[in-house]
């Protein structure tokens, strides 16, 4: 039986990952499943990021405008400074650029930096469902959820306030929405246990 190719952050070796770019170069190079990293944004909507913290992968830092939310987090047990994606609506992620998170280990990715945007959930399933109705090829996601518990117990917002969402439901909500349920299309992950 042939191997299960997945286009792990999408082709993350050649442009910044979890970008549509990413994704969809992933597929034209052979991927069966492309995986996006879960986290929320301050107004409900699921976006592909390796993680909620957003200095190493965006542009933030050359945005005056977003100064204000810079802030100091326990995350998952670990003190982290920056600026997190809860602290964002999507429209003011949707200002941002995807940067490379690694540039030293992946400097053909880092090449590319600035010239692609933040996807959401939405805009990947939307990406394999075009790819189905133009080549008959079936892709499938394997969405990972990042920081569940740190979403659901204990994450703060910039002002202090506790987020309290379910990242893990919104996820499986936001998958029947779309109609993106097929067994062998979707496969979740998460390297917690609360969830």
């Amino acid at each position: 039986k042939a191997p299960l190719v997945i286009g792990h952050r999408g082709a993350s070796a050649y442009l910044p990952e979890h970008t549509i770019e990413a994704y969809k170069l992933a597929i034209e190079q052979g991927a069966d499943v492309i995986e996006p990293d879960i986290v929320v944004t301050k107004d409900g909507h699921l976006i592909a990021r390796h993680e909620n913290l957003l200095n190493d992968t965006t542009d933030v830092r050359d945005h005056p405008e977003f100064a204000h939310l810079y802030t100091t987090k326990m995350v998952d047990g670990q003190t982290v400074s920056g600026w997190f994606a809860e602290d964002f609506t999507l429209a003011e992620i949707k200002t941002l650029y995807a940067r490379e998170r690694i540039p030293t280990i992946r400097p053909e990715s880092a090449e590319h930096n600035d010239q692609y945007r933040i996807a959401t959930l939405e805009e990947v399933i939307a990406l394999v469902n075009q790819v189905e109705a133009d080549t008959g090829k079936k892709i499938a996601i394997a969405p990972e959820t990042k920081h569940p518990t740190y979403f659901s117990y204990t994450g703060q917002y910039v002002d202090g306030s506790f987020i309290h969402v379910d990242t893990s439901r919104m996820l499986v909500e936001k998958l029947v929405e779309l109609g993106f349920t097929e067994g062998n299309r979707v496969y979740i992950q998460s390297f917690d246990v609360l969830n």
